[in-house]
Order: structure tokens, then C-alpha cells, then sequence
């Protein structure tokens, strides 16, 4: 049957290409197996990217009393020690050696005056101990993790979208998908699937995440048999662009309040104080982000409906050089210079906390064969994430899905993949062409974005919720029923 569709094999198959991703197909390579990398848009444009303040880990080049037991109770803590603490743990352990790692792959960090890897303050960090590139971490981190990964010799099969995971018995043993250039079917045979592919945002009106973010993963997985867990658990980001309308929602690395940046209400005053009087800009983002929301609630909020985040009190070349994607950012996006005012700033849908259920060790999920890294994997950050964890997560963990995907590659034979799963797989995909009556997707999805955004925000009621899942039946009986 498979000789119908091109066809790719593979011993390990990653979908998704960010950090995560990039990450788990180097150590699978350094295994000896041969990988394929599919990416639903270019290689190089990851939601990585995005993540700019910098990479969590206890190095101690600034504050010497640091070390991986503070990070590994504060990550605790921010999570509301619903965190699995293993994975925590072993988090906060290897990070240092995971970025020593990429130092040694040509990543080019902001240094301290004796040449060490600079560290800056971050929420709910007890240390400085975010490695950063001025505000582009996350660029560099993926340009070193990419560039490392074509030379050692991955696949790269770009502007594909997994539409389903294809198994053997109760194993997983591949993928079918499409190019979406020009729509045709591809069969991707492997005898191990490790899942990079981030997060929910798209669900939400207002969101710092790309148009790939629409859950990909949990629903590859959770489809496959897998277990997934802490759904319920979205960080909305404190600081999200709110003006003017074509920008809402656009991140403002937390790396400004790192640097100093002071948050007021229209009246002026520094309101932070009422809510974390001890950590001030630098609480949690939960808590952050429900202080913005609680002042707006309350009638003290910017004219569009946010906050005032001002750097403008530091020197302009300091700005300039600190947080020049920021300072750019606002210039050329909202026509404000932030050395000479604030910021309008607002909470925006930014990450999920919940996934794919792993094992802590190997990322392995609930279905043999399947593992997840990064954002679509759970457990880490349990109730709500420490900035930039995130990029050192995909770094630790994602080195270990990809190790152990290859070696479990090793142990089992090459997967058969009855015609049935994939003659089904293609139904689904065609069935829009064959309602040239149906309603718009688009419409569908903007719907299901205002229902999220107004009952499934930040503060939830049962009420709320109720609603909230009366309409979602409704979306998915629609959904059945879209044309193209």
C-alpha cells in the first residue's frame, strides 16, 4: 500500500524543528541511527525563536552562591510544586553542561568582564542565572542547534504538516502527512517518534505564539493511545504588546523587567508593590499577569486596556544595547521610542504547562515507541513555568528523547503499517473538498478563539467553563462540517 505514497524510512522520526527538536535529532545521530526532522513551515523559523530574555541554568557567574538546588526549589515553587521534581531535578543538574554544550557548537553569549557567560535576573529566579544574547537568545540557540544538526547529516523535510501517527499492534511505527505547498500524501515509516512541536496558543485570541502553535502534538499523541496531563495549565505571559491591533498580543521579553523595567497603572503608580511587594516586577508570571489583569478589571488600566512597563529611567545606549529587538521592536510596530517612554503592555496566551505524559528519564510517553520534548511534553513546569526554563528544558530533555528514541530503535525490528490506517488517514484530509457547501475554517477557528479568550482566560469560573464546553461541542460539529 505504502508504494502508492512517496515514502520515507527512517530509525528515528522527529516532527517538529525547534530547540526541542534540533536537540533530540543531534544526540539520536550521535547514536548511530539514521534521522528524519518534519517542520510545518522552513527550518529555521521556529517558536524558539521567540524566546528571548535568555537560558535558565545555575552556572554561577554572577551570583557564586548559585547552584542547581536553588534552581531546582525555585523551579519547584513557580510551579506550584505540582512539578514532577525529577524532572525538575534533572533539569536543573544538566542545564549548565547543556549550554557549555552549544558555547563548544559556536553559540555566542553576552560575556562578563572576565570572559565568562554573562547571567541576567529573571521572575521568580532567586539568582542571575539567565544566559542571554542580548534579547535574541533564541535565534542564536536555534542557528547553533540547526547548523549543528545539517552538518552531522539529518533529513529535513520542510512545509510538511503530521496530520496523524501511524502504529504497529499497540506501537508507534510512523507518520503520514502532507506537503503543503501542493497537498500531496507522504508515508513516513520509523521505528521510533519523538514529538517537538510546542504548544496551544493559536486556541486564544491573544497570543505571543506563531501560527503553527495549534496543538499539533497533544493531538497526534492523545489520538495515538498516549496520555496527556496538566491541560489545564496556561501561562498567559505578563507583558504582550497591546497596541495598535495588528500587533496584540506580540511578546515583550520579560528581559526588560530583568533590566529594570518598573510596571504602573494609569495613575502612575507602581502597583506591583500591592500584589509582591518583595519581588516587585521580578514575581512569577502568574502573578504578574494577574496583577495587570486585576488593575484593567478595576479601572486602572491603559488606554487600550493594559499596563505601563517603563525602561526609559536607564540610559538609552544601555536600552540600545540590552534590548535592542525590543527597542526596534516598538519603534518601527507601535511608533515608540522606549528609551524616552513606556511600553502598553497586556497578558498574553503564551505557553502551556500541560502535555504529553513522560517518562522523566527518557521522555518516553504512555505508548512504546512515542517520546516528546519541549513544550508538548508535560510535567516539567507543573502549575506555571519560570522564564527561560523553557529553553534549557528543550535542551535537557530533548537530548534525552533523542537518545533514547535511538536506542530504542536499536532493539526493535522495522514496523509494518497496514493500508487501512493510511487509507483512513487520507479520508480525513479530503473531506473538506467534499463539502463545497461547508462553512469556512477560518470562521470556525476565529470563533473558537473569541470563546477561549473571554471564558477560558486567566480567571476562571465554573460558571464560565460550563459555557465554555457547551460551545466546544458545538465548534466540533462544525468543524466536521467545514468546506474548502
Amino acid at each position: 500500500m505504502t508504494t502508492k505514497y512517496e515514502t520515507h524510512e527512517h530509525d528515528v522520526l522527529i516532527i517538529g524543528a525547534g530547540g526541542a527538536g534540533l536537540r533530540a535529532a543531534i544526540s539520536a545521530l550521535a547514536e548511530g541511527a539514521k534521522v528524519g526532522v518534519v517542520c510545518k513551515s522552513l527550518l529555521g523559523k521556529a517558536h524558539t525563536v521567540m524566546a528571548e530574555g535568555g537560558i535558565a541554568a545555575a552556572m554561577a557567574n554572577v551570583d557564586h552562591a548559585d547552584d542547581w538546588r536553588t534552581h531546582f526549589r525555585d523551579t519547584m515553587r513557580g510551579g506550584k510544586f505540582l512539578n514532577h521534581w525529577r524532572m525538575a531535578q534533572l533539569h536543573a543538574q544538566e542545564a549548565p553542561d547543556r549550554i557549555r554544550e552549544l558555547e563548544q557548537w559556536g553559540a555566542l553569549f553576552d560575556r562578563t568582564a572576565d570572559g565568562q557567560i554573562l547571567q541576567r535576573a529573571f521572575g521568580g529566579h532567586t539568582y542571575k542565572r539567565l544566559c542571554h544574547v542580548g534579547d535574541r537568545t533564541g535565534l542564536e540557540m536555534i542557528r547553533t542547534l540547526q547548523d549543528r544538526g545539517v552538518n552531522l547529516g539529518v533529513d529535513v523535510f520542510m512545509e510538511c504538516t503530521v496530520s496523524r501517527l501511524l502504529k504497529d499492534g499497540d506501537r508507534v511505527a510512523g507518520a503520514f502527512g502532507y506537503w503543503r505547498e501542493q497537498g500531496r500524501f507522504v508515508v513516513f515509516r520509523a521505528k521510533s517518534v519523538v514529538l517537538a512541536t510546542g504548544g496551544i496558543g493559536k486556541a486564544y485570541k491573544i497570543t505571543s505564539n506563531s501560527w503553527e502553535y495549534t496543538g499539533d502534538g497533544m493531538t497526534l499523541a492523545y489520538d495515538a493511545g498516549a496520555e496527556l496531563k496538566d491541560m489545564e495549565f496556561v501561562q498567559f505571559h505578563p507583558t504582550g504588546m497591546v497596541w495598535p491591533p495588528g500587533v496584540q498580543g506580540l511578546l515583550v521579553t520579560e528581559a526588560v523587567r530583568g533590566e529594570g523595567g518598573i510596571l504602573r497603572n494609569k495613575n502612575g503608580e507602581r502597583f506591583m508593590e500591592k500584589y509582591d511587594p518583595k519581588k516587585m516586577e521580578l514575581s512569577t508570571r502568574d502573578v504578574v499577569a494577574r496583577a495587570i489583569y486585576t488593575e484593567v478589571r478595576e479601572g486602572r488600566g491603559s488606554e487600550h486596556g493594559g499596563a505601563f512597563l517603563d525602561i526609559s529611567q536607564k540610559p538609552a545606549e544601555y536600552v540600545k544595547k540590552k534590548l535592542p529587538s525590543m527597542y526596534h521592536q516598538f519603534l518601527e510596530l507601535a511608533d515608540v521610542d522606549i528609551t524616552k517612554g513606556p511600553m502598553e503592555v497586556g497578558p498574553t496566551c503564551h505557553y502551556v504547562m500541560g502535555g504529553v505524559r513522560v517518562d522523566p528519564e527518557t521522555a518516553e510517553a504512555t505508548v512504546p515507541g512515542l517520546f516528546a520534548a519541549g513544550e508538548v511534553a508535560a510535567g516539567l513546569h507543573g502549575a506555571n513555568r519560570l522564564g527561560g526554563n523553557s529553553l534549557s528544558d528543550l535542551l535537557v530533555f530533548g537530548r534525552r528523547a533523542g537518545t533514547a528514541a535511538a536506542q530504542h530503535a536499536k532493539k526493535v525490528n522495522a514496523p509494518t503499517i497496514d493500508s487501512a490506517q493510511i487509507e483512513d488517514a487520507e479520508r480525513e484530509m479530503v473531506a473538506p473538498f467534499q463539502n463545497g457547501n461547508g462553512e469556512s475554517p477560518y470562521q470556525v477557528h476565529r470563533d473558537l478563539q473569541d470563546a477561549m479568550q473571554s471564558l477560558v482566560g486567566i480567571f476562571r469560573t465554573e460558571e464560565d467553563l460550563r459555557k465554555a464546553l457547551e460551545e466546544l461541542e458545538k465548534f466540533k460539529d462544525r468543524a466536521k462540517h467545514v468546506g474548502v
